[in-house]
């Protein structure tokens, strides 16, 4: 809220003002206290799942959109989920991207089992330039959504995402690999866009098969952080439009706090192997 929000809702509230001062001062204390937490060291992570998802913020007087970076980590040690960091900036460019997972490899994570992502232009040139020693894992939900808008006749996206699913849930990569090469053969003729698409990037999605088949569901997609922001624009969606980056980034931060908290609390979001 802005300052003159606050003091308006206070008087009405409980009867006293506060001074914008003092709101301002509060603010400060509670960036204070959320940079070390954004700072903070951090333990070994197995698994590593990237998002980045956008709000409305004035900037000089016109509103933008502002990228705000979000990083799970699943720990090696007794495989509980954390959130790693947040950062908001208006671009979610590779140096973004990349200050961000350098960041986090200074705070401990170590070199990750897997990174999981969207297939962003910026991200993915941030990943080879930081984390070039973990395989990538492709979303295959997003794979999923980018298959379907390249069949050009709406009585075959039902099917082909059906056909596309199978290939996905193979029980291994060479299976997966060859459910990947019939399909590519049935559609070429009916659907050369989609084949030509899919012969290139399908393959993005296998490297889970590489895992525990146990793991395999939880990590094939980042449907992780789909979750969590929908928790964050639950809160978010009352503001509307931010008067700056770092109310953006205030709120966010205290939302991802509490929310990490009971994660990490709470029971093993993956059974750690022996």
């Amino acid at each position: 809220m802005s300052s003159r929000r606050v003091t308006k809702i206070m008087e009405e509230l409980c009867g006293f003002e506060v001074s914008s001062g003092q709101v301002s001062n509060l603010n400060k204390e509670l960036d204070e206290e959320f940079a070390k937490w954004r700072a903070r060291a951090l333990p070994e992570i197995r698994y590593l799942i990237l998002d980045a998802t956008y709000y409305k913020v004035r900037i000089d007087g016109t509103v933008r959109d502002c990228a705000t970076l979000k990083a799970i980590g699943i720990r090696r040690d007794d495989g509980k989920r954390m959130i790693l960091g947040v950062s908001c900036a208006l671009s979610e460019a590779e140096v973004h991207w990349r200050e961000f997972l350098i960041a986090l490899k200074e705070r401990g994570i170590g070199i990750p089992d897997l990174i999981i992502s969207d297939a962003h232009a910026g991200l993915k040139a941030a990943l080879r330039a930081a984390c070039n020693s973990s395989p990538w894992q492709r979303c295959q939900f997003h794979l999923q959504q980018n298959a379907g808008h390249l069949v050009t006749k709406q009585e075959l996206k039902s099917l082909i995402a059906t056909q596309i699913a199978a290939i996905f849930n193979a029980e291994s990569r060479p299976h997966a690999e060859e459910k990947l090469r019939i399909f590519l053969q049935a559609w070429r003729d009916k659907q050369p866009k989609l084949v030509a698409w899919a012969e290139e990037n399908i393959p993005e999605g296998f490297a889970v098969f590489d895992l525990p088949e146990a793991y395999r569901r939880k990590l094939r997609t980042s449907n992780a952080c789909e979750t969590l922001n929908s928790q964050i624009k639950r809160r978010t969606r009352v503001v509307g439009l931010f008067p700056s980056e770092e109310s953006l980034e205030r709120l966010v931060t205290a939302v991802l706090v509490e929310i990490s908290e009971a994660w990490e609390s709470g029971k093993s979001y993956l059974k750690p192997e022996n």
